[in-house]
């Protein structure tokens, strides 16, 4: 455990464990840096992994300034914790939040990504969605500030796509709301005003999703409807992609089904590893 300085001097808190090929996990909006702990303990026998909190988040700086928070600057804070770590090139794994900044990341520093796993990414970057998502993401930074984490979590924790965890592994969806519950409140409105109602839609960014060369696998839940169809535009975009649907599942991938999302990043992990031999 330690922490990687962003170029503004925001400190990032990250732990890391195992050693070999480096993966860098990126939480979603209502994860931190424990929630990729099925994947740490998979990952770890054989892979050096990295896990970070997301500014804002516990463990790391909670800047105050809302111009401290962007899609852009989360982006940069996945490479501050590469660089201070001393490492080239790692395979970049996100979910949702963490899905946007693994796509951000693979078209500004595609020299840094062995492969792009883009998990549950997609929710308002279609053009007819972009209102009503940001409409409910201002909503949801008025409740962090205003009512707090503690009494907002659970009911951010049921909002649909979250609902099939709570129905299949009740105990684990209760420990998720409860590491909510322990976020800031203003590091979670910034965040939800400045990352998430700010960023651009995917449709917005043909172009530079075009640009992509690293391997990519783009993973959704078939019950996460609002990610389907950006899974589809993200899959037809990418050169060398491949898409995969979680059956029963909605938009917690790696916590709700996570023995099946291990095996499917394990074989795609070792298809980018001996494609970047080749």
């Amino acid at each position: 455990m330690g922490y990687a300085t962003a170029p503004d001097g925001v400190r990032l808190y990250f732990e890391e464990v195992g050693s070999g090929v480096p993966i860098l996990f990126i939480h979603e909006f209502a994860g931190d840096h424990r929630a990729w702990e099925p994947q740490l303990a998979h990952f770890g026998r054989r892979r050096r992994c990295i896990t970070y909190s997301a500014r804002g988040y516990p463990g790391s700086d909670i800047p105050e300034d809302p111009e401290s928070y962007s899609q852009d600057i989360a982006r940069d804070d996945a490479l501050a914790v590469l660089d201070h770590l001393g490492i080239e090139k790692a395979h970049i794994v996100g979910l949702s939040m963490g899905g946007f900044a693994t796509v951000h990341f693979g078209f500004t520093y595609p020299e840094r990504a062995l492969s792009l796993t883009i998990g549950g990414c997609g929710y308002g970057a279609e053009p007819s969605t972009r209102e009503e998502f940001q409409a409910v993401a201002l909503d949801a930074a008025e409740n962090f500030e205003t009512r707090g984490a503690a009494d907002y979590a659970e009911e951010y924790g049921t909002a649909p796509g979250r609902e099939q965890y709570q129905r299949k592994d009740p105990r684990g969806w209760r420990a998720f709301v409860d590491r909510l519950a322990e976020h800031s409140d203003i590091g979670s409105a910034l965040t939800m005003r400045g990352v998430q109602a700010r960023r651009p839609g995917l449709w917005d960014l043909e172009e530079k999703i075009r640009t992509i060369q690293a391997p990519a696998m783009i993973v959704t839940g078939d019950a996460d409807w609002r990610c389907l169809a950006p899974g589809i535009f993200m899959k037809d975009c990418i050169r060398d992609a491949r898409l995969f649907v979680l059956p029963d599942t909605g938009h917690l991938l790696n916590l709700e089904e996570p023995a099946l999302f291990n095996m499917v990043l394990d074989d795609f992990l070792a298809y980018a590893e001996a494609a970047e031999k080749s």
